[in-house]
C-alpha cells in the first residue's frame, strides 16, 4: 500500500505542473495531507524515525486548513522535489529492511 500511495501521490504532484483548476490544488493538498499522515504512521509502526519525521512534516506542508502561501514558482519546485524524492524512496531500502 505504501508503494500505491506514494506513486498517486507523486502523479499529483506532477500533474500541479500544468494548468488546472483551483479545486484539483485543494485535493492535492488534502491528498498529500492524508496520504503522509498514512505513510508517518506506518513509518512509525517500522520505528522508521526518520521518515515518519520527513512524513509529518510534509503532512503539514500540504495539509488544507491553515494554507502556507509560498507563490506558484516555489510550489512547482516543492512539487518536484517531493514527487521525485517520493519515486526515489520506492527504490531504496531503508537500515530495517536490510536486517
Amino acid at each position: 500500500m505504501d508503494k500505491f500511495i506514494k506513486i498517486f501521490l507523486a502523479i499529483l504532484f506532477f500533474i500541479c505542473l500544468a494548468k488546472m483548476p483551483y479545486g484539483y490544488f485543494q485535493f492535492v493538498r488534502f491528498a498529500g495531507m492524508v496520504g503522509f499522515t498514512i505513510l508517518a504512521f506506518k513509518a512509525h509502526e517500522e520505528n522508521r524515525k526518520t521518515e515518519m519525521i520527513v512524513y509529518i512534516s510534509l503532512a503539514i506542508l500540504f495539509q488544507p486548513f491553515f494554507k502556507i502561501a509560498l507563490g506558484r514558482q516555489i510550489w512547482n519546485i516543492v512539487d518536484v522535489i517531493v514527487g521525485f524524492g517520493l519515486l526515489a524512496s520506492l527504490f531504496m531500502k531503508s537500515k530495517v529492511d536490510r536486517n
